[in-house]
């Protein structure tokens, strides 16, 4: 957490246009109906003013007046307290620890692969295969209730979504087995909030 160069007056977030990263912050923002400027990034060439307020960088980062926040989990959780209807995280302890630990275990176990499919070339192949045994072994985490482990949406939704919207795009496919992902995704798909998340790039991933 560091204080910007500039005030700013209008929520902003720098965003690249298909990292699942900022697609997760960007859903957060949808879900919450925030109004906010998209500032899109080409990270091989960070705009400098992304720099004088990230050391590192990276996208997503956050501004909110003279307030800069970088690293993920840290945005969204800013945003779930900040605007805190609707709320994207259970109330008891116990709860959002099972969903913060899903979180992990999604950013060490999936998107890994997601990054190695992205990156081509022999490895790919058994990325997607790995990637789609990650998943279907997740089935009753999806079963478990009309959310990702929550009867409502949650912040793991807005990591798991994106994933699951890309799955085409990767060459995944999840066969009859994972059609109660396939459902859990079209029940997020199909709301506005979710069509507000998304950039030109992700539109393009699927037909």
């Amino acid at each position: 957490m560091v204080q910007s160069a500039r005030s700013r007056t209008v929520l902003t977030l720098y965003t690249t246009a298909d990292d699942i990263q900022c697609h997760r912050a960007r859903l957060v923002l949808a879900a919450k109906g925030v109004s906010y400027e998209r500032v899109l990034v080409d990270p091989a060439k960070p705009p400098e003013d992304l720099l004088d307020l990230n050391p590192y960088g990276t996208t997503p980062t956050l501004v909110d007046r003279d307030l800069t926040l970088y690293d993920t989990a840290v945005v969204c959780e800013y945003l779930d307290e900040r605007y805190p209807h609707p709320p994207l995280m259970p109330i008891d302890p116990l709860s959002r620890a099972r969903l913060r630990l899903a979180t992990v275990r999604i950013e060490r176990d999936w998107l890994p692969e997601v990054d190695i499919i992205r990156a081509g070339g022999r490895p790919a192949d058994a990325a997607r295969k790995r990637l789609r045994e990650h998943l279907l072994a997740s089935l009753p985490l999806f079963k478990a209730a009309k959310f990702f482990l929550n009867p409502e949406m949650s912040l793991v939704d807005c990591l798991v979504a994106p994933v699951v919207w890309r799955l085409p795009w990767l060459g995944v496919d999840l066969g009859r087995e994972g059609k109660p992902i396939v459902d859990y995704g079209e029940r997020l798909f199909h709301s506005q909030g979710y069509a507000r998340s998304l950039t030109s790039e992700e539109r393009a991933m699927r037909p």
